[in-house]
């Protein structure tokens, strides 16, 4: 009997040590799941941080290659602008100088119609020989006259400056 109980007390003990062992048993899993899951999200984590990366370095890449374009688009502009200022000049000085043209020919017209008059003035009198005389126009009547009757241009408007700020 007292071997039956010391069996039963081992048995008992062993039952005891048997759940126990069990009980770390499932401890220990869900540690080592625990532990495979936050390995799990580290490497996810990891994996997104190397994506990311990827992403970000493609990013400055495509941002730097943008930058090389619209700095070369704003050296275009620019120079188109100066090309147009330089246009503008050379157009404001070759309307001054059609300006001048258009005074000149008024002027000469004026002195070929004065002539004109001169002229059939001195017929007359050659073939009146001393009839009367009609009225000689002087220069200063013919440019008034012929600029009077025509529209007068002004000199060109001075064309507005244009200015290209970088930023």
């Amino acid at each position: 009997e007292v071997e039956v109980d010391e069996l039963q007390r081992l048995l008992a003990g062993m039952e005891k040590e048997h759940r126990s062992l069990l009980l770390k048993m499932k401890e220990g899993e869900a540690e080592l799941a625990r532990l495979r899951s936050v390995e799990g999200d580290k490497l996810a984590e990891q994996d997104r941080s190397a994506q990311l990366e990827k992403e970000v370095a493609m990013l400055r890449e495509k941002i730097h290659h943008l930058d090389d374009m619209l700095k070369s688009q704003q050296r275009k502009v620019r120079q188109m602008i100066e090309q147009l200022q330089n246009s503008k000049t050379v157009i404001q000085a070759k309307d001054a100088v059609i300006q001048e043209l258009k005074e000149r020919v008024a002027y000469l017209e004026a002195e070929n119609l004065e002539m004109h008059d001169r002229i059939e003035h001195l017929i007359e009198k050659q073939v009146s020989r001393g009839g009367h005389s009609s009225r000689v126009r002087s220069k200063s009547e013919y440019v008034s006259r012929y600029m009077g009757s025509t529209k007068r241009l002004t000199g060109p408007k001075p064309l507005p400056l244009i200015r290209v700020v970088e930023t």
